[in-house]
C-alpha cells in the first residue's frame, strides 16, 4: 500500500482477513478510513464495504469514500489505482468493467485474495460459475498454502457440478484451517447435492462450533443450509429452531438475511409446515424494498415475502420490475426482461394463491434461472414453488416427473416422498 498509520493498517488487515473469513471485524475498515481520510487503500475498501450492503443509499456512502481515495490518489501505487477504478465503476453499475479491472489485478498481484473473492462475488451474482472457478484457478499456484483459495475453488467446482473435486478442495481448506466457513458451506452444498442428509446434519453440527464472530450472512446462511437438511429429514422442530434462533433476527435489515428468511419460510410452507405470523415480521423489515431492483435474485425474494405478508409494497415492487425490464440499458437488461420479469409474475402469483399463473410464468423462467445469480441450492426455491403449484393444481403427471427428478439428489427426503405417495395415489399407481 502507499501509506497508512499503524491503526489504519490494523483496520485494513481486519478488512482483508474478515472479508475472506466472513468475520464481523471486516467492518472495522470504516473507522480506520474515517481516522485517516487520505489513506487510499483504507478508504477504497471502506467504499467496497458500503457497496456490499446491497441497499438504497449504499452508493452515496461509498461515493464519499471514493472521493477521499481519489483526492489522495496522487501518491497511490498501481494496485491501489486499479482498486479505486473498480470502486468507481461499481458505483456506476458497470460490472463488466469492474471484473475486467479485477482480472488485471489478479494477473499482476495473484496474492491479493480480496480481489479474487470480489471477482467471484460479481460472477456469482450473474450465475457465471465458470468465471468463478477461472479466477480462483488463476490465483491457485500463488496461494497453495492458503485455506481461503481452496474454499473459493471448492465452491466454484460445486457450482459446475464437479462434486468430487469440490469436496476434495473443501476438505483441503478445512485441513489447513478448521474455521473456514466458506469451505464448510461448499461441503454442505456437496452433501445436499448428493443426498447425504444425515452426514450433512452431523457435519454442520460439528462445524457450528467454529461459527464465532462470523458476519450475519455467513452465520445465518450456514444455519440455513442446516435447516434444509432438517426439512429433508422431516424434523420440523429442528427447522423452527434454526429459523427462529439462527436464520432470522441477527441483522434483519440486511439484504442477505432477509432473502434467507424468505427462502426458508417458503420452503417450510411447501413442506407442509405452518409458519404462523413469521411472514409479517420479515415483511416489516422489508418495507423499504418496494423499489429495490439492485439484483434480480434478491428482488424476487423480496417480492415473494412482501406478497405472502399481503403488503402493498409487493405491487409497488412488481411495477418496479416491469419498469426495469422495459427501460434498463444496463448489462443485465436481458436478464431482467427475459428471466426476472416472468419469474416475478410467477412468484407473485404463487404467493397470492393463483397457482395457474404461477405454473405458467415459473415454467417460462425456470430453465434460465441460473442467469439471475445465486447458487443451485438457493435457486431451487423457484423449482419448489413451481412443483408446489402443479401439486395444488392437481397436475399429477407433471408433478410425478418433477418429484422423481428430485429424488435423484434427495432420495430419502420426507417431503419429497410424501408428495410422491400422494401423486401415485391420485394417479392410481400406488404400490
Amino acid at each position: 500500500m502507499s501509506r497508512a498509520s499503524a491503526a489504519t493498517l490494523q483496520g485494513i488487515d481486519d478488512f482483508v482477513t474478515g472479508f475472506l473469513g466472513y468475520e464481523k471485524k471486516a467492518a472495522n475498515i470504516i473507522a480506520a478510513a474515517d481516522g485517516e481520510p487520505d489513506a487510499v487503500l483504507a478508504n477504497t475498501y471502506a467504499g467496497f464495504t458500503w457497496m456490499f450492503l446491497e441497499a438504497e443509499g449504499a452508493k452515496a456512502m461509498a461515493g464519499k469514500y471514493l472521493a477521499r481515495a481519489e483526492a489522495a490518489a496522487a501518491g497511490a501505487n498501481e494496485r491501489e489505482r486499479m482498486l479505486i477504478a473498480q470502486l468507481e465503476r461499481w458505483i456506476a453499475d458497470d460490472i463488466p468493467a469492474v471484473q475486467a479491472i479485477g482480472d488485471e489485478i489478479v494477473a499482476r498481484h495473484p496474492r491479493d485474495l480480496t480481489s479474487v473473492k470480489l471477482h467471484q462475488y460479481f460472477s456469482f451474482n450473474r450465475g457465471d460459475a465458470a468465471n468463478m472457478l477461472r479466477i480462483a484457478k488463476a490465483a491457485e499456484a500463488a496461494n497453495a498454502d492458503n485455506p481461503h483459495i481452496h474454499g473459493m475453488l471448492a465452491f466454484g467446482y460445486e457450482q459446475l457440478h464437479d462434486l468430487e473435486t469440490a469436496e476434495r478442495e473443501a476438505r483441503l481448506a478445512l485441513k489447513l484451517k478448521t474455521k473456514e466457513p466458506w469451505a464448510q458451506h461448499a461441503l454442505a452444498h456437496v452433501m445436499l447435492g448428493t443426498g447425504r442428509v444425515e452426514e450433512g446434519v452431523q457435519f454442520l453440527a460439528e462445524a457450528q462450533r467454529t461459527w464465532v464472530d462470523l458476519n450475519s450472512f455467513m452465520y445465518t446462511h450456514n444455519w440455513w443450509h442446516k435447516a434444509l437438511f432438517h426439512i429433508s429429514q422431516g424434523d420440523h422442530a429442528a427447522v423452527f429452531d434454526a429459523y427462529d434462533n439462527h436464520v432470522w433476527g441477527i441483522e434483519p435489515g440486511y439484504s442477505q438475511d432477509q432473502v434467507g428468511a424468505v427462502s426458508l419460510l417458503a420452503r417450510m410452507e411447501v413442506a407442509g409446515m405452518d409458519v404462523g405470523n413469521r411472514w409479517e415480521d420479515v415483511a416489516d423489515h422489508m418495507r423499504g424494498r418496494g423499489r429495490d431492483t439492485i439484483q434480480p435474485f434478491l428482488t424476487l425474494q423480496y417480492l415473494y415475502g412482501l406478497a405472502r405478508a399481503e403488503r402493498v409494497e409487493a405491487d409497488e415492487l412488481m411495477r418496479a420490475v416491469e419498469e426495469k425490464a422495459a427501460t434498463s440499458s444496463a448489462f443485465d437488461r436481458v436478464v431482467w426482461r427475459e428471466v426476472a420479469l416472468p419469474a416475478a409474475r410467477g412468484v407473485l402469483a404463487h404467493a397470492r394463491g393463483d397457482y395457474a399463473a404461477a405454473a405458467k410464468w415459473l415454467s417460462v423462467a425456470n430453465p434460465r434461472m441460473t442467469e439471475i445469480g445465486g447458487s443451485h441450492a438457493q435457486r431451487d426455491l423457484f423449482g419448489q414453488l413451481l412443483l408446489d403449484a402443479h401439486l395444488k393444481l392437481g397436475n399429477w403427471v407433471i408433478a410425478q416427473q418433477m418429484l422423481e427428478m428430485r429424488r435423484t439428489w434427495d432420495p430419502d427426503g420426507v417431503p419429497v416422498n410424501q408428495a410422491l405417495a400422494l401423486v401415485k395415489e391420485r394417479l392410481g399407481t400406488a404400490a
